[in-house]
């Protein structure tokens, strides 16, 4: 760390970031637009979070940006960095995930995020963090392909010095593999993509720069997958399917994931923290797919970590 972080131009970046993605999935929807809730926190900041539910493609969708701010981080946080001790924080960013109707559309999410922390007399504690990831009910080599390829071409031009763009793509895309992983089930949430978080070891601008980039790839990543998919036929047991699935998320996200967890234990707002949740599950005990089936597929070919770029040309 070894210049000033520009948290207005941050600030700006994330709040247009928002629009522009709201913009493009309501497009590639054309039932439903995203309705706007700003809010305030009573210990500082805020945000704005805008939900699309009962549209023509997505049956949920929230896109949420926050910036809070407090005197002291909560003690989870604090104690495993103690350089933040006594330090004031400001923690932003753009969080989103998207869960269609069609199970042959696959859930996605994309979270960036900025954190800084400070104290009179001491240079800033800060870090960017963030990523996204792709979690199909049904698995299509095309799209996870194309989903890889552009996460790949989002880490162009990046890298630690000795260390080329396809090191740091394949260090990120290892990264992704083993967050998004359900320790208690032994198995990946989905299929993958980027993933990075305490990001400092460049200059500012090169940070910031890099999560730019990852998140203007989202869209190219994520739309072409939904225009593709979002008019295939499925019947009953394919949205049975895909309501089992959509409980690891559920699991995932209030057991391991990090912004869930950090965002309600330093007062955020639940109904934003919470909005990633699908608005259909369902569990079942001891469930498991026919052998052979496109659901035992699932299973077999996608949820495995692998170089999903090894064979693409």
């Amino acid at each position: 760390m070894s210049d000033q972080p520009d948290t207005n131009a941050v600030r700006d970046y994330l709040l247009d970031l928002q629009d522009r993605i709201c913009r493009d999935l309501a497009a590639e929807d054309g039932g439903a637009d995203f309705r706007e809730d700003a809010w305030e926190r009573p210990a500082g900041g805020g945000g704005r979070s805008r939900v699309m539910e009962g549209g023509a493609v997505f049956e949920k969708g929230g896109i949420n940006f926050s910036d809070v701010q407090g005197e002291k981080l909560p003690p989870s946080a604090s104690a495993s960095r103690p350089e933040l001790a006594g330090r004031g924080f400001r923690a932003m960013g753009v969080s989103l995930v998207m869960h269609p109707w069609n199970p042959f559309v696959p859930t996605s999410h994309m979270n960036v995020r900025f954190f800084i922390a400070e104290k009179s007399g001491e240079p800033p504690v800060w870090w960017f963090g963030g990523g996204f990831d792709l979690t199909p009910y049904y698995g299509n080599d095309e799209d996870v392909i194309h989903w890889h390829r552009t996460a790949r071409a989002a880490c162009e031009g990046f890298g630690d010095p000795g260390e080329t763009s396809a090191q740091l793509h394949a260090r990120l895309k290892r990264w992704c593999d083993e967050y998004f992983y359900l320790k208690h089930r032994q198995e990946p949430r989905g299929v993958g993509g980027l993933f990075f978080d305490d990001l400092n070891a460049w200059r500012f601008e090169k940070c910031f720069a890099f999560m730019r980039s990852v998140a203007d790839h989202y869209i190219p990543a994520y739309r072409p997958i939904v225009a593709r998919r979002k008019g295939l036929y499925y019947g009953d047991e394919e949205r049975d399917f895909q309501c089992y699935r959509r409980g690891r998320y559920v699991e995932f996200n209030l057991v391991y994931d990090r912004g869930t967890l950090f965002g309600l234990q330093s007062g955020g707002r639940t109904e934003s923290i919470l909005m990633s949740l699908p608005p259909q599950v369902s569990f079942r005990y001891d469930w498991h797919p026919a052998p052979e089936s496109p659901e035992a597929e699932l299973y077999d070919r996608f949820l495995v970590p692998q170089d999903w770029l090894e064979e693409a040309p």
